[in-house]
C-alpha cells in the first residue's frame, strides 16, 4: 500500500488513504494492548458516568429539591441520548475514520461532564446528561467497532473478557465511587468532574497509539433515515418515561405518542429499504444470528440497567445505608462480572466455542432476577451478596458474547452496523427498563405511603430516611423494598425470553481473521495496491 494524497470525501469513490500511521494489518498481542489502551480507558470512563451517579442520585435530588419522577430521569436522558445515537455513529464508523470519530465522543464527554459537575438546578444538570449520552453513543458503538476491526473474532474473546470485565466493573463499580464521593467532602459534584482528566488523556493516548486506515469513498449520508430513527425511538422512550407518571399508561396521550413513534418508525423503515447507505441496513435481519442477538441484548438490556440503578436506591432508602456502604454493597455483583466475562473471553479464545456460555448466562439471568424478587427492607447482605453474584455472573457471560456472535457473522463491511444494532438494541431495552420500572417504582411507592391518595405528607420527592421519625421511616423502608421486588419479578419474563431467543442462535465457528483483513478481502477494489 502506498501513500496518498486525502481527497474529500464528495470527490473520491473506492480508495483507501493511507498515512505513514497506517499498520500492517495483522498486530502483535503487545501492540494490540497498546492500541486498545486508550479505549478501554475512555470507555471505562464514559460507562462510569452513567452509573456513578446512581449511588448519589438520592442525595443530589434531594439537594437540588427535585422528584422522584426527576430521580429516574437522570439516568434516563443519558440513555436515551446514548440510545438514540448509537446506530448513527456506527454508520458513520463505516465510512469515516474511527480514530477522530472516537475522540470525538470522548469530547462531547468531556463538555457534558462539565457542565454537569457546575449544574445549579435540575434542568441543567438533565440537559448536561444529554450531552453525555452523545458521547456515550459514540464510544458505545465504537469501542467495539475498532477492537473488531483490529482483532480476529478467534482471538476477539479474549479482549472482550477483559472489555466485558471494564464494563463490569464501571456498570456497577459507579455505585461505589459514587457513594464515596458524595461522603467525602467533594461532594456530589465530583461524580461528575472525577472522570474529566482520565478522558482527556484517552484522548492523548489514543492520538498516539491507536493506528487505522482510512477508508475513502464516496458518502452519501441517510439524513432522513437518522431523523426518524432518532424521532421514533426518542418518542417511544419518553412515553415509556411519563406513562403511569405524567398520565395514564391508556390515555389520549399515550396514544399519539406511540402512534407518532410508530409513523416515525414505519417510515424509517421504507427510507432504510431504499437508502444506498442506511443507518441501519435492513438486510442485517435477514441474519439469524444478528436477529437473535438484537432480541436477546434488548431484553437483557432491562437486567444489567435496572439492577445497577434501583439496587442503589434500595441500599440507602429501603435498608439504610450510607451512599459509600451501599456502593460497597455492589461488589458481589462487580466481582460476579467481571470473573464471569474474563473467563469465559479466555475459554472463548482457546477452545473457539461460546454458545455455551451464552445459553448458561441466559439461565442464570431469570434465576437471578427472580431471587431479588424475593427480597424485602429487612433481608440480609448475606443472601443480597448471594443474589448479586448469580444476576452477575448471568450478565457477564451474556453481554459481550451476545456482540461476539454478530460480528462472527456478518461480512466486514456491516461491521459497525451490526455492532451497533446491537448495542442500541441492548441501550434501548435498558433505557425503557429504567423508564418503566421507574415508574412503576414511584406509582407504588406512593400508593403504600399514600393509600387511597390520602395525604401523609409526601410529596412524591425522595426521602432522606435519615431525617425522617423511626416510625416513618419504617414505613417508608418496607415501601421501597417491597417495590423494588415488585421490579425484579416483572423482570424475570423478558429474561426467560432472552433465553428462548439465545437457545435458537446457531453456533459458528469463530473466523481467524481481523475485520480489517476481511474488508480487504471482501472489497479489493477499496484498497490503494
Amino acid at each position: 500500500m502506498t501513500t496518498t494524497s486525502s481527497p474529500t470525501p464528495e470527490s473520491v469513490s473506492g480508495e483507501v488513504t493511507a498515512t505513514d500511521e497506517t499498520p500492517s494489518t495483522s498486530l502483535t498481542p503487545r501492540q494490540t494492548v497498546q492500541a486498545i489502551s486508550g479505549l478501554m480507558m475512555g470507555m471505562f470512563v464514559a460507562i462510569l458516568a452513567g452509573t456513578v451517579v446512581s449511588t448519589a442520585l438520592p442525595r443530589i435530588i434531594h439537594d437540588l429539591g427535585a422528584s422522584q419522577s426527576s430521580y429516574t430521569w437522570v439516568v434516563t436522558l443519558e440513555l436515551l441520548t446514548m440510545t438514540a445515537t448509537v446506530p448513527l455513529w456506527g454508520k458513520l464508523a463505516d465510512l469515516y475514520n474511527n480514530k477522530l470519530l472516537v475522540q470525538l465522543s470522548l469530547g462531547f464527554f468531556v463538555i457534558g461532564s462539565l457542565v454537569a459537575g457546575f449544574a445549579p438546578n435540575i434542568e441543567v444538570l438533565l440537559g448536561s446528561r444529554v450531552l453525555q449520552g452523545l458521547g456515550a453513543g459514540g464510544l458505545t458503538a465504537l469501542v467495539q467497532i475498532v477492537m473488531a476491526a483490529i482483532i480476529p473474532p478467534r482471538e476477539l474473546g479474549r479482549y472482550s473478557g477483559i472489555f466485558g470485565a471494564i464494563f463490569a466493573s464501571a456498570t456497577v463499580g459507579g455505585p461505589l465511587l459514587g457513594g464515596f464521593l458524595v461522603d467525602s467532602p467533594l461532594g456530589w459534584r465530583a461524580c461528575f468532574l472525577v472522570g474529566v482528566p482520565f478522558v482527556l488523556a484517552a484522548i492523548v493516548l489514543l492520538q498516539r497509539t491507536l493506528k487505522l486506515p482510512t477508508v475513502r469513498r464516496e458518502v452519501k449520508i441517510d439524513w432522513w433515515g437518522a431523523f426518524l430513527i432518532t424521532a421514533g425511538v426518542s418518542t417511544l422512550l419518553v412515553w415509556s418515561s411519563f406513562a403511569g407518571n405524567k398520565f395514564e399508561w391508556v390515555s389520549g396521550w399515550s396514544f399519539l405518542l406511540v402512534a407518532v413513534a410508530l409513523v416515525a418508525l414505519v417510515a424509517a423503515v421504507l427510507v432504510e429499504r431504499r437508502h444506498p447507505e442506511p443507518i441501519i441496513p435492513m438486510d442485517l435481519f435477514r441474519n439469524r444470528t444478528v436477529t437473535l442477538a438484537i432480541v436477546a441484548s434488548a431484553l437483557v438490556g432491562v437486567a444489567m440497567f435496572g439492577g445497577s440503578v434501583f439496587l442503589a436506591q434500595y441500599f440507602q432508602i429501603a435498608q439504610g445505608y450510607t451512599p459509600t456502604k451501599a456502593g460497597l454493597m455492589s461488589l458481589p455483583m462487580i466481582l460476579g462480572m467481571m470473573v464471569a466475562s474474563t473467563i469465559a473471553g479466555g475459554l472463548i479464545t482457546k477452545y473457539g466455542k461460546w454458545k455455551v456460555y451464552l445459553v448458561v448466562g441466559s439461565v442464570l439471568l431469570p434465576i437471578g432476577l427472580a431471587l431479588f424478587g424475593t427480597i424485602d427492607a429487612h433481608t440480609s447482605k448475606y443472601m443480597l451478596w448471594t443474589f448479586m453474584i448469580v444476576l452477575g455472573v448471568g450478565i457477564g457471560l451474556v453481554m459481550q458474547n451476545l456482540v461476539l456472535a454478530a460480528q462472527n457473522d456478518v461480512p466486514a463491511r456491516e461491521l459497525g452496523a451490526a455492532t451497533s444494532a446491537v448495542s442500541f438494541f441492548r441501550s434501548m431495552g435498558g433505557t425503557i427498563g429504567v423508564s418503566v420500572l421507574g415508574a412503576i417504582l414511584a406509582n407504588k411507592v406512593t400508593e403504600t405511603l399514600n393509600p387511597g391518595g390520602a395525604s401523609s405528607g409526601s410529596s412524591g420527592a425522595v426521602p432522606n430516611v435519615a431525617e425522617l421519625p423511626e416510625q416513618a421511616r419504617a414505613v417508608v423502608e418496607n415501601a421501597y423494598g417491597a417495590a423494588t421486588a415488585d421490579l425484579f419479578t416483572m423482570s424475570v419474563p423478558f429474561a426467560v425470553l432472552a433465553l428462548i431467543a439465545v437457545l435458537f442462535i446457531k453456533e459458528k465457528a469463530l473466523l481467524t481473521t481481523s475485520g480489517a483483513e476481511r474488508r480487504a478481502q471482501e472489497e479489493p477494489d477499496i484498497l490503494d495496491a
